[in-house]
């Protein structure tokens, strides 16, 4: 089955790493307990974890008892921050068919990809991860 939204597996990791943080607001959380929860592999859920470290959004503690924490409450972590620290700036535009033949022409697919980026950007800018980590409360890790 084929989806015409995707994003890529960093960002995917980053969304669910950082509600899974939020989920444990105020505890120290592993990266093993992250790698367990999301069923990543320790390189790649690593390279993450620096970059959002590098962004500001999570702080590491390193050490036999060290782990890691939201930098901030998780009310005022936007998912377009966690996706533009791993993305880069969210571009609007892009043509959903590879290579743009239109150019300067009217897009043959009329607004549809404008609309559908503003949606992405306006969804990901108004949530929070209090709102996404709840997707993890109940798990026994609260």
């Amino acid at each position: 089955m084929s989806t015409t939204l995707r994003i890529s597996e960093a960002a995917s990791i980053a969304l669910h790493s950082m509600s899974y943080l939020a989920a444990n607001h105020g505890r120290l959380i592993t990266s093993r307990e992250i790698i367990a929860t999301l069923k990543v592999s320790d390189a790649h859920l690593m390279k993450v974890l620096q970059r959002l470290v590098k962004a500001g959004l999570i702080r590491s503690i390193r050490g036999p008892n060290g782990g890691f924490l939201l930098s901030k409450s998780p009310d005022q972590i936007s998912l377009l921050d966690v996706y533009e620290s791993i993305e880069g700036r969210m571009q609007p535009g892009s043509c959903l068919l590879g290579t743009p033949v239109c150019r300067d022409k009217k897009c043959i697919l009329g607004n549809l990809v404008d609309n559908v980026n503003k949606e992405v950007l306006d969804y990901l800018s108004q949530k929070n991860l209090t709102q996404l980590g709840e997707a993890f409360k109940g798990d026994g890790n609260d």
